[in-house]
């Protein structure tokens, strides 16, 4: 597996022709930017996604600490298709399909665990985490010599990257490198990682749950700063009684390569291990002080600030959510057809981290984030409700009745810099993006 260096940050451009197609209308003029909404409901376009986004761009799999220990493995479903994450007995960390090159079946039936060798069920075949055919019953019927079993290995997938231990895996040999895919995306995945100097893991537990609701609008909701306040008033009036006046204002929305993006928030609430606000208590406070002259004698002064000061919600194209904000939290999008999406999220913490810490940067994570915290039931209540509503019009075909508007803040988009988190840039910069790769175009 490779580990790529990161490049240089620089800025996206973001200057453009207008659109007019099947799906996206965009008219520069007019400031105007709509999407039809057969893009989130049909099921052909659905199956193109499967061919031309999930079979062709880097996908984020998972983090190499979930699977700390030689022999040890997670199974994942990754743009519908069966994956065993493992390392193998020298710790390396390898991708394969999850189906014995036998006849097929399901080899690993297993969530997860630690195993020398996946035996298949069937006919009992047997591979070792290097993925060697080691056992083979009846091996009087087939070809003596090696060369049988070396073409009978485990299947790997076509390309495996990290970054700073985040694994990203792509179904097409053709696909470039993913510095190329990341770009200045990079940059916001490595802040994270540097938290902590002794690296970070994944807490053990995934948060599994299925929205009734197209990937797309899970996108959407992500970089959509406009309807925080509205949306999450519970947790905007919480914060308040606990003494924390929180805000959707100055926050930013950075385009970044390759359909990514980031909002950065000011404001937003209280970040543990990083940004005190007074829910988390005077020892709190305390940590948070000692972390940050770490953070400057390690990183300096300016990447330090850019570490503890600011909270982000990032989104690589097209499955990969990283949240740092009130705590840290992966979120990986899994469609399973056009009105139906598979979520797993999973907590991400500072090794070594002291156990009252821990205890906090959880109570802090489940309060919002977490699938029963003050933010997500909202955000899938939102678009959820999308979905139920956007069959109303279809097949409607008077003009602009079958769209959804996507114009907040078009006035902005050909400035250089971010744009306001509460207008809708970022979620433009993705339907660009979506559009480009649906119909084969080059961005």
């Amino acid at each position: 597996m490779t580990q790529i260096d990161v490049p240089t940050t620089t800025p996206v451009e973001v200057r453009r022709p207008s659109l007019d197609g099947p799906f996206i209308k965009e008219d520069t003029e007019a400031r105007t930017f709509r999407v039809h909404r057969s893009a989130l409901r049909s099921p052909e376009v659905f199956a193109l996604e499967q061919e031309r986004i999930w079979g062709r761009t880097w996908l984020y799999l998972g983090h190499e600490s979930e699977i700390p220990n030689p022999n040890d493995f997670v199974v994942r479903t990754l743009g519908g298709r069966p994956l065993i994450f493992c390392r193998d007995a020298d710790g390396g960390v390898r991708v394969y399909y999850n189906s014995c090159p036998h006849r097929g079946t399901t080899l690993c039936r297993e969530t997860e665990g630690n195993n020398r060798f996946f035996r298949c069920f069937y006919h009992a075949w047997t591979f070792n985490t290097s993925g060697e055919l080691v056992s083979l019953p009846g091996a009087d019927g087939y070809p003596d010599g090696d060369d049988f079993r070396e073409r009978l290995t485990l299947r790997t997938v076509a390309k495996v990257e990290s970054l700073r231990g985040f694994v990203f895996v792509n179904f097409d040999p053709d696909a470039g490198p993913l510095a190329d895919h990341l770009g200045n995306a990079a940059d916001y995945i490595e802040l994270v990682a540097d938290h902590n100097a002794t690296g970070m893991e994944v807490i053990p537990g995934t948060q599994r749950y299925k929205v009734w609701g197209n990937w797309k609008l899970a996108v959407e909701n992500a970089m959509d700063g406009y309807h925080f306040t509205p949306t999450h008033i519970t947790f905007v009036d919480y914060l308040k009684r606990t003494g924390y006046t929180t805000s959707d204002e100055g926050g930013k929305n950075q385009r970044l390569d390759n359909g990514h993006s980031v909002l950065l928030l000011t404001g937003h609430s209280g970040r543990a291990g990083m940004q005190w606000e007074p829910r988390f208590g005077e020892a709190e406070r305390i940590r948070i002080e000692e972390n940050r002259v770490e953070l400057e004698e390690r990183l300096g002064v300016e990447r330090a600030a850019r570490v503890a000061d600011v909270s982000r919600i990032l989104y690589v194209f097209p499955n990969l959510i990283l949240f740092d904000i009130e705590a840290l939290s992966i979120r990986r999008l899994e469609p399973t057809a056009a009105d139906r999406t598979e979520v797993d999220a999973w907590e991400l913490a500072p090794l070594g981290e002291p156990e009252e810490a821990r205890a906090l940067r959880n109570r802090v994570l489940v309060s919002f984030i977490g699938p029963g915290g003050l933010a997500t039931p909202d955000d899938i209540e939102a678009y959820e409700a999308i979905q139920r509503g956007i069959v109303a019009t279809a097949g409607d075909q008077r003009l602009g009745h079958d769209w959804n508007d996507i114009s907040r803040g078009m006035v902005d988009d050909d400035k250089p810099g971010p744009g306001r988190s509460i207008d809708e840039g970022g979620i433009r910069h993705f339907w660009r993006k979506w559009n480009d790769a649906i119909s084969e175009r080059e961005s």
